[in-house]
């Protein structure tokens, strides 16, 4: 069998555990087509394949490679947009990813690869063992958490191609995990030479940031839950089934046979008093805040749950001992949420954390953006910016939307009224305004600034403006006046560049191009939205 073939056959093989229906943008693209004239999913895979066949080697495709589809868009105008994962000698390669674009009629476009360098490796056997790939992870764990005792660390090395940092070379990606002494989880991710046992890279895998029920945060809401006998369970069938779990002020959630935590149920289907003096109070948070955030890509994007599915997440809440912390884990495809510290954090269920930490799991069902360096920044401020759209979507009195992060869970212990600050991210004390070439040495949450900044100036524009009763007061680089397009162009544009035109491995330049597309895509190259995007982009100094 050809290697042509082989490659087809891994292309199909990986389409079955995908969404059924193609994804639909919204927003102005070119005059849409008919539905019915509109090429289906199946067809958007048969062009690619096609095009993947037909140009391999631009492509860096060999015998030794097979590939697997991620994600399928079909655009309003019938433009498809198939995006790829692949594995060299049936390893997985890291900025192996790439997307295939398509024209209406099915004719190939062009394609963003993450990583372009050819990739030949002399043998897949790698010199260092597993044992000790493992032992420098849990050294690594160690480092990461100084003066810690961390407990039950478990290392588990997986071999790999790296072409993300340089010429492409066999690796450990070793993911280590454990406990640290308030019994909360840690985890990193050590990429290591696999022939050397040279440090690659490192990262820290839990992004962080953190009805009829009455919260904590947003007064009270409406509830869809499940009739269960005489009682209710805090579980949502119009959403996927997404439900919230009390996970006990345990670190593993463990209640029976499960690990998930004891679902929430209520005999009255009214949830919460609004205090913490009742454990639903959080609960009502946490699920509201999956509810608001499902309803705001649905509706603004077209995306049927986190993982485009329909199916649904669920949370997990009071995980841990005053855990000052909340995190999104693709494993489980779950929420979990720490209660705080209740010196400098509350409960961290505030709206735009459960929308950012959500949006971490649409950044993996898409582009996958590697958290580390510039494109870890990234990774961070997509969920910054699309975890503030939906809080301005809300519309919620008691938690307007603004520009702050976290402003909720924030105690005036911590000497700040947020965790960032999207229209000057320096005022958090940390955090870039601007791009530079060390910006990517900084932490993930820091270099996340110059995209917040950007965000910010796309929508609102530069200068002194008072929004939903917070002042702004927003600076560019080089000095000069931008004029704002508004949050819905702001969303469509940062949305399309992540699930057509981003790739695991983009820098800040290439996500300047790749929202540069998506708003050529969208409105026409030559109308003020491009200009617009180029000209904040400009202004936090990517050029």
């Amino acid at each position: 069998m050809s290697w042509i073939r082989q490659y087809v056959r891994g292309s199909r093989r990986a389409t079955a555990g995908l969404a059924t229906a193609a994804t639909l943008l919204a927003g102005v693209l070119s005059p849409a087509a008919d539905a019915a004239d509109r090429p289906s999913r199946a067809a958007a895979l048969d062009n690619a394949a096609t095009a993947l066949a037909d140009r391999a080697a631009s492509l860096g495709l060999t015998s030794a490679q097979e590939t697997f589809v991620r994600d399928v868009i079909v655009d309003k105008d019938g433009a498809q947009h198939v995006r790829y994962d692949r594995t060299y000698r049936q390893l997985p390669v890291l900025g192996g990813d790439f997307v295939v674009h398509m024209a209406p009629d099915g004719t190939y476009r062009g394609a963003d690869r993450a990583a372009r360098a050819e990739i030949s490796l002399p043998s897949t056997r790698p010199k260092v063992p597993a044992s000790r790939a493992a032992d420098l992870g849990v050294n690594a764990l160690r480092a990461a958490n100084p003066g810690d005792v961390l407990k039950q660390v478990r290392a588990k090395p997986e071999l790999v191609v790296d072409a993300l940092h340089g010429a492409p070379r066999l690796a450990w990606r070793t993911e280590t995990t454990g406990l640290d002494p308030l019994g909360n989880p840690v985890a990193r991710v050590l990429l290591t030479d696999a022939r050397s046992g040279a440090r690659i890279d490192a990262w820290d895998t839990m992004e962080s940031a953190t009805g009829d029920g009455r919260s904590l945060y947003s007064g009270t809401v409406t509830l869809e839950t499940t009739p269960s006998g005489s009682a209710h369970q805090l579980k949502d069938p119009t959403r996927g089934n997404t439900y919230t779990a009390d996970a006990g002020d345990r670190m593993d959630a463990c209640s029976g046979d499960t690990c998930n935590g004891r679902l929430f149920t209520d005999d009255d289907n009214h949830w919460g008093t609004g205090t913490t003096a009742d454990r639903s109070t959080v609960a009502v948070d946490a699920q509201y805040g999956s509810d608001t955030t499902w309803d705001y890509y649905k509706e603004v994007h077209g995306r049927d749950g986190i993982g485009d599915d329909g199916k649904g997440s669920y949370n997990r809440v009071h995980y841990g001992n005053k855990l000052s912390n909340a995190f999104w884990n693709d494993s489980c495809f779950c929420m979990t949420y720490g209660d705080g510290n209740g010196t400098h954090f509350g409960p961290m269920v505030g709206l735009d954390v459960a929308a950012h930490e959500m949006s971490h799991g649409v950044t993996s069902r898409t582009a996958r953006l590697v958290y580390s360096g510039e494109s870890g920044g990234l990774n961070e401020a997509t969920s910054d910016i699309l975890g503030t759209l939906v809080e301005f979507y809300a519309g919620n009195a008691q938690d307007a939307g603004d520009y702050l992060i976290g402003e909720k869970v924030v105690r005036p212990g911590l000497g700040r009224d947020a965790l960032r600050y999207m229209d000057k991210p320096s005022k958090d004390g940390s955090s870039a305004d601007y791009w530079s070439s060390s910006v990517g040495s900084i932490s993930v949450h820091h270099s996340s600034g110059v995209a917040n900044h950007f965000a910010y100036l796309l929508a609102e524009g530069s200068g002194t403006k008072t929004i939903n009763g917070v002042t702004y007061d927003s600076p560019t680089y080089n000095r000069s006046t931008v004029t704002g397009i508004g949050r819905a162009k702001l969303g469509a544009i940062w949305y399309r560049a992540l699930t057509v035109y981003m790739t695991s491995s983009t820098n800040y330049a290439g996500a300047r191009t790749a929202t540069l597309n998506a708003a050529r895509d969208l409105y026409g190259a030559a109308g003020t939205e491009y200009e617009a995007v180029a000209a904040a982009w400009s202004a936090v100094n990517v050029n």
